[in-house]
């Protein structure tokens, strides 16, 4: 398995704070500047227990810089072991207002903000963007959950799952860090976004998973409850049991597949969602 954290040529980073607390940022814009540019929060995974900001470079944002143009914004949230909930909300969400705030010095489309991430980080994203719908705050153009975070509940693919990378007995570690004595119980949405009840005007969504690990169901679950209320939403589903398989083995064929989907998924997102700003 080979884990790349390395910044390609073509990208330009910068490290940027925002935020009372103030949160570290990773932003990434291609190399040769950013102009009329999709703005992407990217959230990286880790259980809500580990993780950095870096590993945006081994995810799926690091191509919408690359091939797309798109300016990536990676936030580094503080993480459960010493920071529960809602620690990690707090500061994603601000980094979503820092870059609806500096989208014109970044040359990024005030009405094409986009969120996403990874495991954890799509739990995270998921929740930004009920957050955003909520507080009425800043309209999110498009939503990437990839295989999301989101049920402190066991579910029929979560519950005795053995799986590679992620599996039951992880799982309920990172709930309970992230959710302390309430790991098992219902809460609010934002905390776990599996309980929400109200779909209507999230934004459009594309997320996938593998059929073998432990988000499985609540994936499926999250993009059927998003269209029930009307809202456009698609999954794709992976024959795997690895948890995250696209970022640690994407030599393999089913990342392969997963990764030129996802980028097809992005092109239709890019010339077809927008959005003005409250």
């Amino acid at each position: 398995m080979k884990i790349n954290l390395k910044r390609p040529d073509n990208i330009k980073a910068a490290k940027v704070l925002c935020g009372t607390y103030r949160v570290p940022l990773l932003v990434l814009s291609p190399e040769s500047g950013a102009k009329d540019a999709p703005g992407v929060l990217w959230i990286h995974g880790g259980g809500y227990v580990t993780g950095m900001k870096e590993m945006v470079y081994m995810s799926r944002a690091v191509e919408l810089v690359t091939k797309f143009g798109a300016v990536v914004v990676s936030p580094d949230y503080r993480l459960a072991l010493f920071h529960p909930y809602p620690a990690a909300l707090y500061d994603c969400y601000t980094a979503l207002l820092w870059l609806k705030e500096h989208a014109g010095e970044l040359g990024v489309r005030s009405d094409q903000i986009m969120v996403g991430g990874e495991s954890a980080g799509g739990g995270l994203a998921a929740a930004v963007c009920m957050k955003a719908r909520d507080e009425k705050s800043v309209n999110i153009a498009y939503q990437m959950p990839l295989y999301p975070m989101i049920s402190n509940i066991d579910t029929d693919s979560s519950r005795d799952n053995h799986g590679k990378i992620w599996n039951t007995r992880r799982n309920h570690f990172g709930w309970k860090m992230y959710l302390r004595r309430d790991a098992k119980k219902p809460v609010p949405p934002y905390a776990a976004p599996a309980w929400q009840t109200d779909y209507a005007n999230l934004p459009p969504c594309y997320t996938f998973v593998g059929d073998g690990e432990p988000f499985y169901a609540e994936t499926l679950k999250y993009v059927e409850n998003l269209k029930s209320a009307r809202v456009e939403a698609e999954c794709d589903v992976y024959p795997s049991d690895t948890h995250a398989f696209d970022m640690l083995y994407p030599e393999r064929e089913v990342s392969r597949r997963a990764t030129e989907a996802f980028n097809e998924h992005f092109t239709y997102a890019r010339e077809h969602y927008f959005v003005d700003q409250p």
